[in-house]
């Protein structure tokens, strides 16, 4: 049986019914209103994260960029920080609702981006898992500047074509996939295809503060953290800008302050040192920001070696 992706039969098959699955399941949140859905969402995420493998990780992570904090203030962050992400799976299958509700984004410094508009020339926007890190781009959006975007692409290709979709106004310069499993090749090729656009005059924007088993080791929180070095190779390259984006919640709602700050790029003699120095300043930024609202950062992400 032929299918658009010349996928076997069987495989085919799952992916369809998995994509079916998640469709009713998007349906149905659709039906109640934002902040009951994101409500209901935060207590189910509250009680299952703290029975997630992933929770002890949380609490390693927060006792090392903490230690001056107790055992509980920590608990008390981790539980906030799952109840955060249980919003934020709502929230996604939202995106469109929420950009087109003014009352729900507040730019706090858009005059920055206004300003350079219409001459900004290539930028990239580099943002955290805070708050609500899928809106973080809304301000570059916003300013008609038409930025492109890195994203992890979803095994199904069904999934991964709607999800895409429901990007389209966040992203209107369109989308870079990079796998989850990537091998070297796919990984510079992708490398490669981002450093052309932006050096044609795009703005790409994505997140950066993973580690990095490949990155440069720079401190975080007072520890040596391997930190994606990709935006500050671009932009020492092709001479572009950097611009370093939050998106943070408003209480219990899905109301949300973004802003972005422009980061100045050294261009000394010694690039490999510019490049050290640009991540650097880049994962300072995410420091200061985290410890404003602890609660609202991803913790069970992998960070430190």
């Amino acid at each position: 049986m032929a299918n658009a992706y010349n996928l076997p039969f069987m495989l085919d098959l799952r992916y369809r019914l998995e994509y079916a699955g998640l469709r009713f399941l998007i349906g149905m949140v659709r039906l109640c209103p934002l902040d009951i859905a994101c409500n209901i969402s935060a207590f189910f995420w509250r009680f299952l994260g703290k029975r997630n493998r992933r929770h002890a990780r949380a609490l390693a992570n927060l006792e090392r960029a903490f230690p001056e904090k107790s055992p509980e203030e920590r608990e008390r962050i981790a539980l906030a920080a799952w109840d955060n992400l249980g919003r934020v799976m709502v929230e996604t299958m939202n995106i469109d609702r929420i950009i087109k509700d003014p009352g729900r984004l507040h730019v706090t410094n858009g005059h920055w981006v206004q300003r350079y508009k219409n001459k900004m020339g290539p930028a990239l926007i580099v943002t955290m898992h805070m708050g609500n890190w899928e809106l973080g781009m809304w301000p570059v959006t916003m300013a008609g500047v038409r930025p492109a975007g890195v994203y992890r692409q979803v095994k199904n290709p069904y999934v991964d074509r709607y999800l895409r979709g429901q990007r389209e106004n966040l992203y209107p310069g369109g989308l870079f996939g990079r796998g989850r499993t990537a091998g070297e090749d796919e990984t510079q090729k992708t490398a490669r295809l981002i450093m052309d656009y932006v050096r044609q005059g795009g703005r790409l924007g994505f997140i950066s503060d993973l580690y990095d088993a490949n990155g440069i080791p720079v401190p975080f929180f007072g520890h040596p953290a391997k930190s994606m070095p990709i935006a500050a190779m671009i932009a020492r390259r092709v001479g572009a800008r950097i611009w370093i984006g939050r998106c943070v919640r408003i209480g219990n709602r899905s109301v949300f302050d973004v802003n972005v700050n422009e980061l100045h790029i050294p261009r000394t003699s010694n690039q490999a040192e510019d490049i050290r120095s640009i991540t650097a300043a880049i994962q300072r930024y995410f420091e200061a920001w985290i410890r404003e609202t602890p609660e609202q950062f991803m913790w069970s992400n992998r960070r430190w070696s």
